[in-house]
């Protein structure tokens, strides 16, 4: 393969901090490579690095002077009061066209991206179709190695599909910086982790992004391993040392001169492992054993005349974690906010359990006073204590949790990144017991090893989660059902994100196809049989029945005796997992019957 880049013992530093140090990377034609690693490892100021906007501290960057780099920053600018077209035409100027050309790939840019009015002002459009636009413009430079940060960033599930579709027909090398793990793994052909836990200051490996985790989590445990091998013969050392040994022969001088040289691997090692700490997040729940936390009853909300969800029944019961998506505009914050009484619906009702205690994490960080430290914002009480789980900790060690340094507490929150304003939140909700959290997009700003440890934070809590995210890897692996809100439309209940593309699929073949001319006879009524009467006037007491099933089991695996029980933990569990699944199909299936009742006129 032809050669493109390569970086010869890089580092760059911001400030006293070091983002990366003596980086030897090369990169070869054709390569389409996922780039990822913790907030501030410097993965943005690689990509600045490769496309020759910022200059390296130290050591050398050589680049194939005949190949195209174009760099795609997360932030979209553009030129004030420009339009849609204006902004791809720009993009091409610098090449000596013919006009018949420009109009060419200008054209074929404004059909691929969905533009169907050219004049249009880029300052009228969403941050979405600013992404879109953004993208188009890359891509009109024709790249051989084209950079993008955080590319999915204001684009909805739409938006998303369309730029993998864009990447998975690329004959372009490309560099993606991007924490949304599915779209990792959709695109990218190998992958590369920049972080100070790695020798050299990375990890690559050949493969899509489920194989490089494998990978990675291998070598971390192999890394483990070597601290500990490392560490019992530098003890042996140590002891040997300790009896006078003096380097009086060849032989002794040697055995000194290694143990030195065992010393300093094992230092290296250590402060490796160190760097590998991840945040840690886990949310504290009240231990309430009410079966039933929220019940909602035929919801509809519209905004603005434009309805949005309408004929929504479900229940939250402790454990269950319930996924929303949709696009943008769908109506998502919108239900939190209903179930967060900070809205009324149009219509229908929700029932919450007496004193029923939410936590709420808000997108918009509104809830966030720019002009407070962060040591107020982690401390709204006040004081060098925390209060945590019935335990006091200073305010020094609860913000090492989440991956903040002393001399950051008296910075003031607007001066934070996103990543850390969400790391603030998520603290926030920790100190406060709840039965219900409301996440609203919890995971913008958050890199992937946040990420992983919020899944397992959520996969842990005993209250019940309702968790809208555009990441599909995170809902599929937390949540019990999706719920899929389709403005115009039901809004309907998956078992994952396949399932809902599989059923935007089937709605979009079905509005492609020609329209039948309808026949002139009279609609079919609908049916509500006394199959379907006998089966509403009966499913409650069937759901009731296995409530009760799954709450003695929900104290059974309390129990001293079943926990030391591995094979009945094990079995208990398993039951109880399938019957929370199959009470929500019961919900389900109630939701169904009603309106099939109510469509009968019954």
């Amino acid at each position: 393969m032809s050669f493109v880049f390569s970086l010869k013992s890089v580092s760059k530093f911001y400030g006293d901090d070091t983002l990366f140090q003596d980086l030897s990377i090369d990169y070869t034609a054709k390569e389409q490579m996922g780039l990822i690693g913790v907030n501030g490892s410097g993965k943005s100021t690689l990509l600045k690095l490769v496309a020759g906007q910022a200059l390296p501290d130290e050591g050398e960057l050589i680049r194939q002077t005949q190949q195209n780099f174009v760099y795609l920053p997360q932030e979209d600018r553009f030129p004030g009061d420009a339009t849609v077209e204006q902004v791809l035409r720009d993009s091409v100027k610098t090449r000596a066209l013919e006009e018949k050309e420009v109009h060419r790939i200008v054209s074929r840019s404004m059909g691929k991206g969905g533009f169907t009015q050219p004049s249009v002002k880029v300052e009228t459009l969403s941050g979405g179709w600013k992404k879109k636009l953004a993208i188009c413009r890359a891509l009109c430079q024709e790249p051989d190695l084209l950079l993008l940060d955080e590319p999915t960033n204001h684009l909805d599930i739409n938006g998303i599909l369309w730029l993998e579709s864009i990447l998975k027909a690329a004959r372009f090398s490309f560099i993606l910086v991007s924490h949304d793990r599915a779209f990792l793994e959709a695109v990218c052909a190998n992958m590369l982790e920049i972080g100070m836990h790695f020798p050299g200051g990375y990890f690559k490996v050949k493969g899509q992004y489920k194989h490089f985790i494998r990978e990675r989590g291998k070598f971390l445990v192999a890394q483990e391993k070597q601290q500990a091998s490392l560490t019992s013969r530098m003890r042996r050392e140590d002891q040997w040392l300790r009896q006078g040994a003096k380097a009086r022969t060849t032989k002794a001088k040697y055995r000194i001169d290694q143990a030195e040289v065992l010393r300093r691997e094992l230092t290296a090692v250590k402060q490796r492992n160190r760097n590998a700490a991840t945040v840690d997040i886990d949310f504290n729940a009240t231990g309430r054993k009410t079966k039933k936390l929220l019940r909602a009853f035929n919801l509809e909300k519209s905004i603005q005349g434009r309805p949005l969800f309408s004929n929504l029944t479900f229940e939250l019961g402790p454990g269950f974690r319930l996924g929303v998506a949709g696009e943008n505009g769908s109506g998502k914050s919108t239900f939190l906010s209903i179930l967060e009484r900070q809205m009324r619906p149009d219509s229908g009702k929700v029932e919450w359990a007496p004193d029923l205690k939410l936590a709420v994490f808000d997108q918009t960080r509104s809830r966030l006073d720019p002009e407070a430290t962060l040591r107020d914002a982690l401390n709204p009480a006040g004081g060098d204590s925390i209060h945590y789980k019935g335990r006091s900790l200073h305010i020094v060690s609860w913000a090492k949790r989440f991956l903040f340094m002393p001399d950051q507490l008296d910075m003031p929150v607007k001066r934070l990144s996103g990543g850390e304003k969400a790391r603030i939140l998520i603290a926030n909700i920790m100190m406060t017991p709840c039965d219900v959290l409301l996440l609203d997009e919890p995971t913008n700003d958050l890199d992937i090893l946040s990420l992983e440890v919020l899944e397992e934070s959520l996969l842990n809590f005993p209250g019940a989660v309702v968790i809208v995210s555009h990441d599909r890897y995170l809902m599929d692996k937390v949540c019990h059902r999706i719920l899929y809100l389709d403005p115009g439309n039901d809004a309907l209940f998956f078992r994952d994100f396949s399932q809902i593309l599989e059923h935007r699929r089937k709605k979009e073949a079905a509005a492609s196809k020609p329209r039948k001319k309808p026949r002139e006879k009279k609609a079919a009524s609908v049916q509500f049989s006394f199959k379907d009467k006998y089966e509403l006037e009966h499913i409650e007491e069937k759901i009731m029945a296995k409530e009760e099933r799954a709450e003695d089991l929900s104290g059974l695996i309390t129990l001293p005796e079943i926990v030391t029980d591995a094979p009945k933990m094990k079995a208990y569990c398993s039951e109880l997992k399938e019957l929370q699944e199959r009470i929500q199909e019961l919900y389900d299936r109630w939701q169904e019957l009603e309106m099939l009742k109510e469509a009968a006129g019954k």
